[in-house]
């Protein structure tokens, strides 16, 4: 039988054999989702170490909770959002920053205008097809903060929308708009660092 995350009636279909206590139906879970989950945890967690017990733990608390999924998401959305969840409270108890200050963490008026410079938004998407796998890129997004770092790669290298990052992170999507925006341009503002305007 062939099975593809994001189809709801398929996510059931895997959900359902996990429950009656098919392993293999969790492994496939696991396979089709450990992608995501680590973007979401490289992103967010320097400590190497402390990536695999995430992953890991990730995975223990999707299976007991399992039950209690209610299918108004995508199942890899849902597991996208624990892996968040999980990596925020790791930095929570490490006391880390979530949010650079420089950044900004309120988003206030910004939301309208997260939407009005198509400009900086098409600099930085061509810089990220064109150029992804730049050194200088990785090094200008590994300054982001956690946050911003995860939400420029659920939005530009997952491809989601912004309903689903919202769903993973728990942000109203005006606020995901905005926390783009801010990302995008601190992205962009590094960029031109190293790289002429006109190249942008």
């Amino acid at each position: 039988m062939s099975y593809t995350i994001g189809n709801t009636l398929t996510d059931k279909c895997l959900v359902d054999k996990v429950l009656g206590g098919d392993a293999q139906a969790f492994g496939i879970i696991v396979q089709q989702t450990e992608g995501l989950v680590a973007q979401i945890v490289f992103k967010m967690v320097r400590n190497a170490e402390d990536r695999k017990d995430m992953a890991q733990d990730v995975y223990l608390k999707a299976f007991k909770s399992l039950s209690g999924f209610k299918f108004q998401s995508k199942l890899s959305t849902w597991i996208g959002q624990i892996t968040y969840n999980t990596c925020i409270s790791y930095l929570e108890k490490k006391k880390l920053v979530l949010i650079d200050p420089a950044e900004g963490d309120d988003p206030g008026d910004e939301i309208q205008g997260a939407s009005s410079s198509p400009i900086q938004d098409n600099a930085i998407d061509a810089f990220m097809y064109q150029k992804e796998l730049s050194a200088i890129l990785r090094t200008e997004t590994e300054k982001l903060s956690p946050v911003y770092k995860t939400l420029i790669t659920l939005y530009h290298q997952e491809d989601m929308s912004y309903e689903e990052i919202g769903q993973i992170t728990g942000f109203p999507e005006g606020t995901v708009k905005s926390y783009l925006f801010r990302a995008r341009k601190a992205l962009r503002d590094g960029l031109l660092r190293h790289y002429k305007k006109e190249a942008l």
